[in-house]
């Protein structure tokens, strides 16, 4: 109660917390460590370290659950009921349909008590049938009530409990087992086994980090995959079940035939995948899973390639071929990230195994095609290669929301959207070629997504003719721009990460891949010779750079200078732990909307300003915000972008960073400044402090807290402490790859 009614104080305080409440002054508190190890795939061991931290006696009562998911209440008759039935010699037996038989032993519990997994009827019907419900084992323990749990020693539902003692600083180990083979000694060899399997896990460790030289990056690191391992979830979201109800349940709302993804009705997911975080986002988002993948792939690639498949099979695309958003709204329309994310996937494969998955990237480009088709026939409104998009990921960093209609009629031409689409084209291009050195085909498909590119680079320019460009000569800066009915179309002169993203659509292709391509190379010069108002508005990729590679951008060197010139600038997006989603600028001059002399007033404010941290709106619930905080996954996607720019620039090309400080950079550099200061978020100082936990100084000091590392949503993006979702592992376990040692060029 005292976190909710801490969390009513408004929307200027930061998120109370329960380390806020005093809940561990003087060390009053238990640690509970649970460690699972799996000899084989049929046998898992438990051990529970249990610690009382505080300075007297006190006492706890453990209980170590088992249950099985209900699917026998639904109404459908093919699903048998399973059963655990307590037995004196193993512990407990298992009996499953899918399953088949398992046993499992806890050493010397005080009772196993049992119930079913089923809710209680009397809560939804008002009726007091007889039962063993879902909520016994606390109407036993909590208010004393035996008859609640079954005396026959089986049901759906059993805890091996644990009614514990522990003295001041004492440390005690429960043991237990789960196994599908009957053991007269269960914990015969369960220590010895349970070390081999941690030796085996930091060999593994050992072996990835041994270029990684700080202690400290290395369990930062190590926490990030843990946390990517441990945010893998069984999801399972039927839509046309959902919306029917089961049939031995009562029957839902009719609003859910017209309702939230109605329109969703084959999507039917039943599969393990990777959440942003599992406690506060237990649902997958398209998007974050493509970020994801690439700390996966330094782990499990294989994994990492199935996630990327998933998200493209029939079950879940779109029969139009959109890719679903998240569970709120499947319709939302995230970043598309996904062609990037499977390249960057495919390389880091090929990287470290040594071969080249090209079954892989040809499935997921023939499906990403589907996709793609349905970005330019829904998000291009106009067919101007300028595209809408709405949301895109960014909740609350427009004027209005940008996941529903511009209010008054208006249309909203988006930077970010239009550089995603120019990005995205480049991406398919890319893959396109890879896959036409086994089939040439493919030449002329990467040919379509490079004429794709051409026009979203023109339309950037000159939208629809009209002679309106995203870029603003006077700010050197893109922005957005809104059309109104009958008047005239104005910039959108907020300052935020939008004007950035085009600096995300970057190719470079080397001499040796040109070669193997003619038809592309040939392609290539006839724009040249027939089309050079289109080669003009891009890199000059008909002008080799450092190695006689070629760019392909929406940027010259001097439009990027400009944009790295606000970029690198500390009163505007560069903070010392990262690049901010918004122009520090807007604090002091909050960007406020007026069109013909008028204040247009969007969702009761037009007005956007500097929000370091918490967001002070209610938009997309108030929990997320876009309007200064650090972000990685776009902090990431800037980082690579420079290292593709530099690969093509090399040592000459040269940067003021920060920006007044009179140092010059290359891009290399600068992408690595940009990592080193995001990597600083996580790091101890000379202090010892981690800034992530700025606004927590009892973990800061706590030996117990201080090196278990959360990986915050995002970040203020003034001083770095964690804000939001705190086990975001999830996009932020990128950290992982930026701490992966990496070759710098010559």
């Amino acid at each position: 109660q005292q976190l909710v009614d801490g969390n009513r104080t408004g929307k200027e305080s930061p998120e109370y917390e329960l380390v806020d409440t005093g809940v561990f002054k003087e060390d009053r508190y238990f640690d509970v460590f649970i460690e699972y190890a799996r000899p084989r795939p049929d046998d898992t061991l438990i051990e529970a370290t249990i610690v009382n931290h505080g300075p007297e006696p006190a006492a706890l009562t453990f209980l170590q659950q088992l249950w099985f998911r209900n699917t026998w209440s639904w109404g459908n008759n093919d699903q048998a009921k399973p059963r655990m039935q307590g037995v004196d010699s193993i512990g407990l037996e298992i009996h499953h349909e899918a399953l088949g038989h398992l046993y499992f032993h806890a050493e010397n519990p005080d009772d196993l008590i049992f119930t079913d997994n089923e809710s209680r009827p009397e809560h939804r019907l008002g009726s007091k049938p007889q039962g063993y419900w879902k909520d016994a084992f606390h109407e036993y323990l909590v208010h004393g009530n035996s008859k609640a749990i079954n005396p026959n020693g089986q049901g759906t539902k059993c805890a091996a409990l644990h009614r514990l003692k522990l003295e001041a600083g004492e440390t005690r180990k429960l043991r237990f087992r789960l196994t599908s083979q009957k053991a007269i000694k269960p914990f015969e060899g369960f220590d010895e086994t349970f070390q081999q399997i941690r030796n085996s896990a930091d060999r593994f460790y050992g072996h990835l980090q041994e270029n990684i030289e700080s202690p400290d990056e290395r369990l930062i690191q190590r926490q990030a995959f843990a946390g990517l391992i441990w945010s893998k979830q069984f999801y399972y979201y039927d839509v046309e079940k959902w919306i029917a109800g089961d049939p031995g349940q009562p029957a839902p709302s009719a609003s859910r035939h017209h309702g939230r993804n109605h329109e969703w009705l084959h999507l039917k997911n039943a599969d393990i995948i990777s959440m942003p975080d599992k406690w506060e986002y237990p649902w997958y988002a398209a998007w974050d899973l493509a970020f994801h993948c690439v700390p996966f792939a330094l782990i499990d690639t294989e994994f990492a390639k199935e996630q990327m498949l998933l998200m493209l099979q029939e079950s879940y695309l779109h029969p139009n071929g959109q890719i679903p958003a998240y569970e709120w709204s499947f319709g939302d329309v995230n970043p598309p990230v996904h062609a990037w994310g499977a390249w960057r996937v495919y390389q880091m494969d090929r990287k470290r195994n040594g071969f080249a998955d090209r079954c892989f990237l040809e499935q997921v480009f023939h499906k990403l095609l589907l996709n793609f088709t349905w970005w330019v026939n829904r998000k291009d409104v106009d067919n101007r290669n300028v595209f809408q998009g709405g949301f895109l990921g960014l909740d609350n960093i427009g004027v209005f929301d940008r996941s529903i209609p511009v209010p008054g009629g208006g249309q909203l031409d988006q930077a970010d959207g239009t550089a995603w689409m120019a990005m995205y084209s480049l991406n398919m291009m890319r893959i396109a070629l890879e896959l036409s050195l086994q089939n040439p085909v493919y030449q002329e498909i990467a040919i379509k997504f490079l004429n794709h590119f051409l026009a979203i680079a023109k339309a950037m320019t000159n939208i629809g003719e009209s002679g309106i460009s995203l870029w603003d000569e006077e700010d050197k800066f893109f922005y957005d721009v809104l059309h109104f009915p009958e008047e005239k179309p104005i910039h959108v002169k907020v300052r935020s990460i939008v004007g950035l993203i085009p600096i995300f659509a970057v190719e470079v292709l080397e001499p040796e891949l040109l070669e193997r391509v003619p038809r592309f190379n040939e392609h290539l010069d006839w724009i040249l010779e027939n089309r050079p108002e289109l080669a003009s508005l891009v890199s000059r990729w008909n002008e080799p750079g450092r190695g006689h590679r070629h760019l392909f951008s929406l940027l010259r060197g001097s439009r990027l200078k400009c944009l790295l010139r606000r970029m690198l600038d500390e009163d505007e997006f560069l903070s010392s732990y990262g690049i901010r989603s918004m122009s520090k600028i807007h604090e002091k001059h909050p960007y406020v909307l007026h069109c013909e002399g008028k204040t247009k007033h969007c969702n009761g404010s037009s007005k956007v300003d500097y929000q370091p941290a918490e967001s002070n709106t209610h938009m997309f619930g108030g929990n997320s915000n876009w309007r200064g905080p650090i972000w990685f996954p776009v902090n990431f996607l800037l980082i690579e972008s420079l290292q593709r720019f530099h690969h093509y620039y090399g040592s000459d090309f040269k940067v003021e960073s920060p920006f007044t400080s009179g140092q010059k950079l290359t891009l290399e550099d600068v992408a690595e400044d940009i990592s080193n200061r995001l990597g600083d978020l996580f790091r101890r100082d000379d202090q010892g402090h981690r800034p992530i936990y700025k606004h927590h100084p009892d973990i800061q000091l706590n030996p117990q807290f201080k090196d278990c590392i959360w990986f915050y949503e995002y970040f203020h993006g003034d001083s770095g402490r964690g804000v939001g979702a705190c086990h975001q592992t999830g996009w932020t376990a990128l950290i992982a790859k930026l701490l992966h040692p990496r070759v710098k060029e010559n």
